[in-house]
């Protein structure tokens, strides 16, 4: 008796555990109710027929399936008594948006970032993403007119006299048309592709900040962007060839002294009225403005400006706040104020003020004539990822370049206790820091060109790379001078990273602080505009008719309802298993364990997003920490996307393995900390903890590099390489020693064709017994040459190598003034 209970009890569990399986595998794959629901019935069926369950238990089954599968096949079960309900519940708590807001999350378009929050990314997708190149004309520009560019600058005489550019330098940045690096051909301008133009900005951003800063912004957020745009025949054909050719010098105007980060309260004002304009009554605006922190204002001749328009007379309509307008000035007009300068960071672009008083200009100088009144901040939004999706990410990837470059080279030449730098283990963790990031702002530099190389807005994207790769030039940076320590921090010619260090504040404030990108914009955005629902179910909302309304929220909540299950299936299952069972695409080889894990994290956001949405409501939109870490997780998978397919473009090089690995294991270890961090501050915590048990069922299982893998990274740092040439493509060096990374670069080269004979001389005195520990090089290679150990070439490697190395540590001195 005791055998046949424990039989039935056993076999009960059995069936209860496939029963179990068979829902999670459909829940799994999202299986239609129209399916799932006539497959389970047959199944409880059977088992009620087979008396497989203790009547008790049997009522549960049913009474467990019946509501779902009544509810879910029943439409009008559920418009007339539950959609109703949470359809007042989801308006009462969803977080109010503004219509400004409204224009935010309507700009640009979406990309591969719907691909990660969905949870389900196609890798095989990412491998069919067109990486664009550059043309032989943008190549020989390149090569010739940047490169020649590079070799005029002097940043440091440019810092120290007058913050300015010499007049030759104008001049030349005018004739080879780099203020129309984006104008089309058709209008004189050199029509670039958006992967020409981030060339361009990083190449220069190795020589100088400044002339990048010059450069980008009026190929970026700027006036002739804006005109290309939406500018009406007349205003292109007028301005555009002007602006290629240097005749106008654009500046656009858009901060004011209370209206930084939310440019939507601008308070700077134009008033349609009558009013004459050179010799004519017209039907025009009159402006007021005051901003500040203006690109190119101290000689700007045009200036595009965005205020907020009003028609108090009803002049042009009904309206009568018309809305954010962005327009154009030319600044001779009468009570136009321009010229004065701030010194951002002690650098030498040129950024001031400008302010107007009563400016009458006629209503067709509205930047896309008069119908595009109001359209200001739409047209704002979607103009802003050039700037954030290619001139600030350039401008820090060409930072991290030279720090790359640099860096690598002075740790080999530089030395302490007789050996270089480099091998001691902290400076190889910094080394390593360097290498690794640089390889993450290059690889997302130009995944993010892919999606406007190929005609989208990307403008979630954008932002992830610009607030990221901007982040990370910062951490450069500061690894670089920890490492070039006393010879970092004395300003003069041979300094090449303090004007650096002086940049780095300006990329992380400007389109966009990074504070309100995190904080508000990359999840924010990301979870209405990737969302396979949200959207839709807040557009009901606008519905008048309520019945429709309800039956439209009613179709697609129950979709969401299916979504959020299958995330929780899928998310449960592949914790489980650590996600070792999760398909890949075909050759995968090394990347097979990234896949896997890269899509465990993206199921986990996509539920983990939806549950936090569902408790937090409308309060979500204030816990602005929770909605950065969140964020957080979506940006990592950005850079992990942006990394692999890096690696793919590049033929999967051997040489690349150790960066790729480096920056994957980096990316899930800070996906890993994004999400405790949000299991920490969820309330409530039962829910946070239930969440932390379905995403990370096993705790914590991802870890930062180790430091073998560092080491590798530090050592192709310090070394000649295909890998270390490419990483940093575009990095202007200089020739000889003339310049200070030429210096650096030289002594570095020295070093390396001495090596051989180096190697031969610490051989060769260990054998010997001549020389002792403690004993300079230079010592022992006069010993080696007494001895005639060494050949006369090698003796003369050696010591070119020791008058290269001589140089490369020096540092500016200046007589005491007075």
């Amino acid at each position: 008796m005791f055998n046949l209970q424990t039989g039935i009890i056993h076999m009960s569990f059995i069936e209860i555990m496939i029963l179990i399986a068979v829902i999670w595998v459909m829940a799994f794959f999202q299986v239609s109710p129209r399916i799932w629901a006539p497959l389970i019935a047959i199944i409880l069926l059977l088992l009620t027929f087979w008396g497989a369950f203790a009547s008790p238990v049997l009522a549960i089954f049913w009474l467990i399936f019946l509501v779902p599968a009544i509810l879910f096949n029943a439409p009008w079960l559920r418009t007339h008594f539950i959609s109703p309900a949470l359809l007042k519940y989801f308006q009462k708590n969803l977080p109010t948006i503004s219509r400004t807001e409204r224009e935010v999350l309507e700009a640009g378009d979406v990309w591969w970032e719907k691909e990660l929050f969905c949870g389900r990314p196609d890798w095989n997708k990412l491998k069919t993403i067109k990486t664009p190149t550059l043309s032989a004309t943008e190549q020989a520009f390149l090569n010739t007119q940047v490169e020649k560019l590079c070799a005029l600058l002097d940043d440091w005489h440019a810092t120290q006299h007058g913050q300015d550019f010499p007049q030759a330098i104008w001049d030349y940045l005018k004739q080879q048309g780099f203020f129309g690096i984006s104008i089309d051909k058709a209008y004189g301008g050199l029509g670039f592709s958006v992967l020409a133009q981030s060339q361009i900005v990083a190449k220069l951003a190795t020589r100088s900040t400044s002339a990048a800063i010059t450069v980008m912004v009026p190929n970026s957020l700027g006036t002739g962007e804006f005109l290309q745009h939406y500018g009406t025949t007349a205003q292109k054909q007028y301005y555009l060839p002007r602006l290629a050719r240097g005749e106008e010098i654009p500046a656009f105007a858009l901060t004011a002294p209370t209206a930084g980060s939310d440019a939507s309260s601008i308070p700077d004002t134009g008033i349609v009225c009558e009013g004459v304009f050179e010799g004519r009554e017209v039907l025009g605006i009159r402006l007021n403005w005051n901003k500040r922190y203006i690109t190119l204002a101290p000689i700007a001749t045009l200036l595009g400006l965005a205020f907020k328009m009003y028609d108090p007379d009803h002049l042009l309509g009904d309206t009568e706040s018309i809305g954010i307008t962005l327009c154009l000035v030319p600044t001779g007009l009468p009570g136009v104020e321009m010229g004065s300068r701030h010194q951002p960071a002690g650098l030498a672009f040129l950024n001031g003020p400008t302010r107007g008083k009563d400016v009458f200009v006629p209503l067709d100088f509205i930047i896309g004539g008069a119908n595009m009144r109001g359209k200001g901040w739409r047209m704002l939004m979607e103009a802003l990822a050039g700037g954030r999706g290619v001139s600030l990410p350039a401008l820090s990837t060409g930072i991290a370049k030279l720090c790359y470059r640099m860096t690598g080279a002075y740790a080999r030449i530089r030395e302490q206790f007789n050996v270089p730098i480099g091998q001691f283990e902290g400076v190889v963790e910094a080394l390593a820091r360097i290498g690794g990031l640089t390889y993450l702002c290059e690889a997302t530099r130009h995944f993010t060109l892919c999606g406007i190389h190929a005609g989208t807005r990307p403008a979630l994207a954008a932002a992830i790379t610009k607030y990221h790769l901007t982040e990370m030039s910062r951490v450069i940076v500061n690894d670089a001078l920890d490492i070039h320590g006393g010879r970092g921090i004395q300003s003069g010619p041979r300094n090449y990273l303090w004007h650096l260090y002086q940049a780095v504040p300006i990329c992380i404030t400007v389109e966009g602080a990074n504070l309100l990108t995190r904080n508000l914009i990359i999840f924010g955005q990301g979870a209405i505009r990737s969302h396979p629902f949200i959207k839709d179910e807040i557009a009901t909302l606008a519905e008048p008719d309520l019945k429709k309304r309800v039956r439209q929220f009613d179709k697609l909540l129950c979709r969401h309802i299916g979504y959020v299950v299958s995330q929780f299936a899928r998310v449960l299952a592949y914790g489980l298993t650590g996600g070792y069972l999760i398909t890949v695409p075909k050759n995968s080889h090394l990347l097979t364990k990234y896949y896997q894990q890269l899509t465990r994290m993206s199921a986990a956001l996509a539920f983990s997003a939806d549950i936090t949405m569902f408790i937090l409501g409308g309060k979500l939109k204030r816990k602005e920490r929770l909605s950065a870490r969140l964020g957080d997780i979506l940006s990592q998978l950005y850079l992990a996307s942006s990394v692999i397919k890096y690696y793919q473009d590049h033929n999967q090089s051997q040489e690349d393995w150790p960066f790729l690995q480096w920056s994957l294991e980096k990316c899930l270890f800070d996906i890993q900390n994004a999400f405790n961090g949000l299991f920490h501050n969820l309330t409530p915590r039962w829910v946070a903890g239930v969440l932390r048990f379905i995403i990370f069922p096993w705790g914590k299982r991802y870890r930062l590099p180790l430091d073998k893998l560092e080491q590798r990274i530090a050592t192709a740092l310090m070394h000649n390489s295909l890998q270390r040439d490419r990483l940093s493509e575009y990095c202007y060096i200089g020739q000889g020693t003339g310049g200070a990374t030429g210096t650096i670069e030289t002594a570095f080269c020295a070093i390396e064709a001495a090596n051989a004979a180096l190697n031969k001389l610490h051989h060769a005195l260990s054998e010997s017994g001549v020389g002792h520990g403690h004993a300079s090089l230079e010592e022992r290679i006069t010993l080696a040459e007494q001895a005639g150990i060494l050949s006369s070439d090698e003796i003369k490697l050696l010591k070119e190598m020791l008058d290269r190395r001589w140089d490369a540590v020096q540092v500016d001195e200046f007589l005491r003034s007075g």
